[in-house]
């Protein structure tokens, strides 16, 4: 896992880079040869991340072969490329491989086509509108416990984690997206997942990108994978259609097939239905199980943290379940949420190509220029958190008044932030109790969770645990 040593000065400014005059030169590493810093970014492009803000600023400048790569770790100029300014970027080049599989979804699409898709999936966002799913929430999660008594708590199996949390996730994204169990094909979903996601993340750090039409084995793998994941999904709004306008459901397919746009009358076509819940599949599952395993490791390695958790559920919930209206009485398992997010956002990185030339802290932004904001350093540097590696959930109870805002932006940040953060966030805080009050989750002895940072960021090779009642 990559450390920062809090010693060393993460966090400033190149001298003179504040200029009154853009200037074109970034600071940042030489790399080897023609290759650049290319070999770095692909073996641990978070250490690259980290060790290079360190050494040279807030601005640095990466050469990736004959790309230049410019990452900003400085909350102000992330404002300006995120919020301020936002209007001059797009989603990034490196983008390109998650469009095939996304299509044109909120994650991806661009322009006035996503503000028009960003405009009619608000209202389904809507905190009362999300008030309606807790309930599924916590019986998929009470249904997951009840099978861990059966299955892990006789002899005490090892198990990973990662995987029961996208099992659990899996099945909620099913019920309140889409009104069904999905828990049977989870199995086949979750495993076409994984290899699109793989697939992508591949085609994304491919210097030459073999297109996906030519039949190499990776990319046949990848066409059956989104077959079936289209397949699924197209399966579901069939029946839908099928059911006729009379028939409504209280699921975000059914508020998406509903609304229509102001402007034209029009609803969502099939094809775009497919391509927002896909990309709602994904960021509502993958992520969230991503974030609770990391939560849960963070756990296992902080017994006081634990206890305390489960003091506060134990206190509010007794031996009842949790509801929507329970939530702001558990300060510190909304704090413990918030923590792990801050060590190890979902969205590691936030990519941006530049319309047209642009300055920040005095620095150059040429047109077409990739600029990349990263969450993951962002909420390690030093200037802006005390002990920015150690986890402490108390931080968020009493939150320093002087720090910047975007110095934590788990959900991103300006007007791409992710639409779902308000219901990952009420799905994260009704999990945890609920499993704190009823289990121990105890990490192998001597178990390393290594970071793979893919599309997301996940636990590399799962996370070895073992169950113990509490």
């Amino acid at each position: 896992m990559t450390q920062v040593d809090p010693t060393l000065p993460l966090g400033h400014v190149r001298e003179g880079a504040r200029g009154s005059a853009a200037s074109p030169v970034w600071p940042g590493p030489v790399g080897g040869g023609l290759s650049g810093s290319i070999w770095e970014a692909w073996a641990d492009p978070l250490g690259l991340f980290v060790d290079a803000t360190r050494e040279h600023g807030d601005y640095v400048r990466f050469r990736f072969g004959w790309l230049h790569y410019h990452l900003v770790s400085d909350p102000r100029g992330a404002h300006h490329v995120l919020v301020e300014n936002a209007k001059n970027y797009v989603k990034s080049r490196n983008y390109a491989g998650l469009k095939l599989l996304l299509g044109q979804g909120l994650l991806t699409s661009e322009g006035d086509f996503w503000k028009r898709q960003r405009r009619l999936a608000q209202p389904a966002f809507h905190r009362q509108r999300l008030a309606g799913f807790a309930e599924a929430m916590v019986s998929c999660t009470n249904d997951q416990l009840a099978r861990w008594e059966r299955e892990l708590v006789p002899g005490r199996p090892r198990f990973d984690l990662h995987a029961e949390m996208m099992r659990l996730t899996f099945r909620i994204v099913g019920r309140t997206l889409l009104s069904r169990d999905l828990d049977g094909e989870a199995n086949a979903f979750g495993d076409a997942l994984n290899v699109a996601l793989k697939w992508t993340n591949d085609y994304v750090e491919s210097v030459v990108k073999v297109p996906p039409w030519v039949p190499t084995p990776n990319n046949l793998a990848y066409g059956r994978a989104a077959r079936t994941l289209e397949s699924l999904v197209l399966g579901i709004v069939a029946e839908r259609r099928a059911e006729g306008a009379g028939v409504r459901h209280d699921d975000l397919l059914g508020m998406l097939m509903e609304v229509k746009d102001e402007a034209t009358g029009e609803m969502m076509s099939d094809r775009q239905l497919r391509d927002e819940l896909i990309t709602l599949v994904l960021a509502g599952h993958e992520t969230t199980a991503n974030s609770l395993s990391f939560t849960f490791d963070l756990l296992s390695r902080h017994p006081d943290v634990a206890r305390k958790l489960r003091a506060e559920a134990e206190r509010v919930l007794g031996d009842r379940d949790p509801t929507l209206a329970d939530l702001a009485q558990m300060p510190y398992g909304k704090a413990v949420v918030e923590e792990a997010l801050r060590l190890f956002p979902p969205a590691w990185v936030v990519e941006r190509d530049a319309v047209e030339a642009d300055e920040v802290a005095g620095l150059a932004i040429p047109k077409g220029t990739t600029v990349a904001v990263s969450p993951f350093v962002l909420h390690r540097h030093p200037g802006w958190w005390k002990n920015p590696e150690g986890f402490d959930p108390e931080r968020f109870l009493s939150p320093d008044p002087n720090r910047p805002k975007l110095a934590y932006m788990p959900f991103g940040a300006g007007p791409r932030m992710c639409i779902g953060n308000a219901f990952a966030m009420m799905e994260m805080q009704l999990i945890l109790p609920m499993i704190a009050r009823r289990f121990s989750l105890e990490l192998e002895p001597n178990a390393q969770v290594s970071l793979d940072p893919s599309v997301t960021l996940r636990p590399k090779a799962g996370v070895p645990m073992r169950l113990r009642p509490n």
